[in-house]
């Protein structure tokens, strides 16, 4: 399997165009496009600010005592 990669601009109506020689008439390929974000997107994050953004994640390690706390609770 060959890969081409190709740097392209969006065209109105969301058009994306291609063109290799390398593809030849007829044959069936696999599109993946992927969009490049502007640079305050891009910036880099911490990891830190990661913690507590998932769902059901605790946004403190206070939450999570306070959650473990009453889950041992409610054993007894």
């Amino acid at each position: 399997m060959d890969t081409i990669r190709e740097k392209t601009i969006v065209k109105p109506g969301g058009l994306v165009e291609i063109r290799s020689g390398k593809l030849p008439a007829g044959v069936t390929v696999e599109v993946t496009i992927v969009v490049e974000r502007d640079n305050k997107e891009s910036a880099r994050r911490s990891l830190v600010d990661f913690i507590g953004s998932a769902q059901g994640c605790f946004l403190s390690s206070q939450e999570a005592d306070e959650f473990i706390r009453g889950e041992r609770d409610s054993w007894d």
